[in-house]
């Protein structure tokens, strides 16, 4: 009865660990968030495309636009 109660223990736990594997949360990819304002562009890095959205509407934005995994660009070479 030992054998079957350990074999019924483990199977639970192999299914906990790959319900655990389904709660997982997404993975969030950040990147630069542009916003557009008074003929103005301006840019804010590391945001994720969510906090971009919030960001630009709070800001009121003419135009926004957000780039997964990239920094700002500078519009110009150094700096």
């Amino acid at each position: 009865m030992t054998g079957r109660i350990r074999a019924v223990l483990v199977g639970i736990g192999l299914l906990a660990a790959a319900g655990a594997g389904l709660t997982a949360e997404p993975e969030v990819h950040r990147g630069a968030c542009y916003c557009r304002a008074a003929g103005e562009l301006h840019c804010t890095a590391n945001l994720t495309e969510r906090d971009c959205r919030r960001r630009c509407d709070e800001a009121l934005c003419d135009d926004w636009f957000w780039k997964e995994r990239l920094p700002c660009w500078n519009w110009g070479y150094g700096g």
